[in-house]
């Protein structure tokens, strides 16, 4: 399949790597890529500064563009440009929204109210519980769900959107050609099946540091607010919270542990005014969207198979909801080590337990 001149033309411009400041003066003064291309050199300099002009002369390097355009010329695939009808209009109401998107499935899910749930990228098991189950919830009161598809809270996240309804879009900090992580091909194929994967970033990109700060901006712009799902103090959650909140956008937090390192983050964003949650209707609530409907009442996890055996039953009495040590969890149960550590391996197995760093085990709910 060929590549239309129009988006041959954002593609083009996109590689040169200019700023916005520039670039907006180049589209205000010319009004399309093609345009620009099409500009002499003196022209150009009129508008913008000579460095500028010449890297529009020298062009994108050649195999990018070839890559790049490779990758349009296959079926599914797409570039969605700030003049196109269907570029969302939340993100042009921030203060640097990337000129172009590459995509792979569905675009008109960003025409319908997005909803971010970030996290942890190693999450506890109650956290990707906490994290698919609201997700579900709100997909299905007709919020699509927005992420980043990382490990741990992002993909949970993804695939509780895509269980419901509103359906899920991926903003990913690499080019389109690759799943990073590689462990998420998986879901990356079912979000392109069924959701929308989205990146700022050419085909051929990979992934690299400064990408991922950049991909957060567009993860909350998209949204109308975010829910932060466990976050230690330097998770880069807490930057998606900082840069929603300077979007306008509502930030949301999901209380934890006070032992928990994975509860820190949110524990901060709530002191510094981030709304606590407890349910995904209290985030509707807060929000008072019109035509979305309520969340459904249940947002926990599958059923899972009842406790019979009557040590594991003490020890998930003993445990309770906090991190525990096993020191702690025998002194407390009066259980011997070894049946202890058996029972909580039967525990574990039937997803009534968890495992945490530290040699601490907590109940998931």
């Amino acid at each position: 399949m060929d590549v239309d001149a129009r988006a041959e033309g954002w593609a083009r411009l996109q590689l040169c790597g200019l700023g916005p400041v520039p670039l907006v003066a180049l589209l205000r003064a010319f009004g399309t890529p093609t345009a620009i291309f099409a500009a002499t050199r003196g022209a150009l300099r009129a508008v913008v500064a000579t460095a500028v002009a010449a890297q529009l002369d020298a062009g994108p390097d050649p195999a990018r563009l070839a890559t790049t355009l490779a990758w349009l010329a296959e079926p599914g695939r797409s570039l969605i440009a700030w003049d196109d009808s269907d570029y969302p209009r939340a993100l042009l109401e921030t203060a640097d929204p990337p000129p172009v998107f590459y995509c792979i499935g569905n675009r008109a899910l960003l025409a319908q109210p997005a909803f971010a749930i970030v996290g942890s990228r190693n999450a506890s098991a109650q956290g990707e519980i906490d994290a698919q189950a609201f997700a579900t919830a709100l997909s299905a009161a007709g919020l699509t769900i927005v992420s980043g598809l990382a490990q741990g809270i992002d993909a949970a996240a993804h695939h509780g959107g895509l269980a419901a309804a509103g359906r899920s879009i991926a903003v990913v900090g690499t080019g389109l050609d690759r799943v990073y992580p590689a462990a998420n091909r998986d879901l990356a194929l079912a979000l392109a099946a069924n959701g929308l994967l989205l990146s700022e970033f050419a085909p051929g990109t990979p992934p690299m540091k400064q990408n991922f700060p950049r991909r957060n901006r567009v993860v909350s712009g998209l949204s109308l607010g975010v829910l932060v799902v466990e976050a230690s103090l330097s998770s880069g959650s807490l930057i998606t919270a900082r840069l929603a909140a300077e979007q306008g956008r509502e930030v949301f937090a999901l209380p934890g542990s006070i032992h928990s390192p994975l509860s820190k983050g949110c524990h901060r964003l709530i002191r510094d005014g981030a709304k606590l949650v407890e349910t995904a209707q209290d985030i509707l609530d807060e929000l008072k969207l019109p035509g979305v409907a309520a969340a459904p009442r249940e947002t926990s996890s599958p059923r899972r198979v009842a406790v019979t055996d009557p040590i594991a039953a003490a020890v998930l009495a003993a445990l309770g909801f906090a991190p525990m040590s096993v020191d702690a969890l025998a002194q407390r149960s009066g259980i011997a080590a070894a049946e202890l550590n058996a029972a909580l391996t039967l525990l574990e197995i039937d997803r009534h337990v968890a495992s945490l760093p530290g040699g601490l085990w907590q109940r998931l709910a």
